[in-house]
């Protein structure tokens, strides 16, 4: 099943948080743009609030443009209270997680596909 099969409830506005929906059990959290100290908040209480109620979170971040120490810590911090599963990285973010060594701790997947995980 693709998560995009699901309901789909967009937020509007500008900010590191796209759109958020349900597919299957894990909830879907799409970021956007730059993520550095200065925007992560609505970024951080999106993840802490459905890390609360659903067993796994997925984090779309095909549109995340930029990623600094202060946004994988924030990954890693959230990988500890649930499932989290990180989505689609552009090359940047995976390179990121590559020299960090965090690909080897987080779970990092090419597609959204939440039934297969592909």
């Amino acid at each position: 099943m693709d998560a995009h099969s699901e309901d789909q409830s967009p937020l509007n506005g500008e900010g590191p948080v796209g759109s958020q929906y349900a597919a299957g059990d894990a909830w879907v959290i799409t970021a956007r743009g730059d993520l550095d100290l200065s925007i992560l908040p609505p970024l951080a209480d999106a993840l802490t609030a459905a890390s609360a109620s659903h067993p796994t979170v997925v984090l779309d971040v095909s549109g995340v443009t930029f990623g600094d120490s202060a946004f994988l810590n924030l990954l890693l911090r959230v990988h500890r209270i649930t499932q989290l599963r990180i989505a689609m990285p552009q090359p940047q973010l995976r390179r990121l997680f590559e020299i960090t060594g965090a690909d080897q701790v987080l779970d990092v997947r090419l597609s959204l596909d939440i039934e297969t995980g592909s």
